[in-house]
């Protein structure tokens, strides 16, 4: 038996609980064959001390998206994901409202995947531009 699209969606958000997703209010929204997208609200809790959005609550956004679309496409049986390296690069400011990280595969290899995370405000404006490297690693066996 196969799940829904929403059921799958409430089943990755129900995986976030007790994470600094949850932490964030961070929900992921749609998901397809090579992409995944996840909101988050942008409120003084995700705030710089002048009122707009941080570039860390930002990359903690691009990050989590682009981990939760590499652990959908590999076993989690015989593997984990875990974050190598993310850039971020940050063009514009946010001051409420909702920011939407659309991560895409550059590549998805066996061990390493490459994503594109691009993060936009609600009026579809891009906010920032992030990459992430992840690496596929053998569960140990017990």
């Amino acid at each position: 038996m196969s799940l829904s699209k929403k059921e799958m969606l409430a089943k990755a958000n129900a995986a976030s609980q007790n994470t600094l997703m949850e932490t964030l209010n961070i929900e992921i929204t749609d998901f397809g064959d090579d992409f995944l997208v996840a909101r988050m609200p942008v409120t003084p809790r995700v705030h710089q001390p002048d009122g707009v959005l941080h570039g860390g609550a930002t990359a903690a956004l691009a990050e989590s998206v682009g981990s939760f679309a590499s652990h959908i496409f590999i076993d989690t049986e015989k593997l984990f994901v875990r974050g190598l390296e993310i850039t971020a690069n940050h063009l514009k400011s946010v001051t409420d409202g909702f920011v939407y990280a659309k991560a895409t595969f550059l590549h998805k290899g066996r061990t390493t995947q490459l994503l594109d995370i691009r993060v936009t405000d609600e009026a579809g404006n891009l906010v920032s531009i992030c990459r992430l490297s992840t690496i596929s690693l053998p569960k140990k066996k017990e």
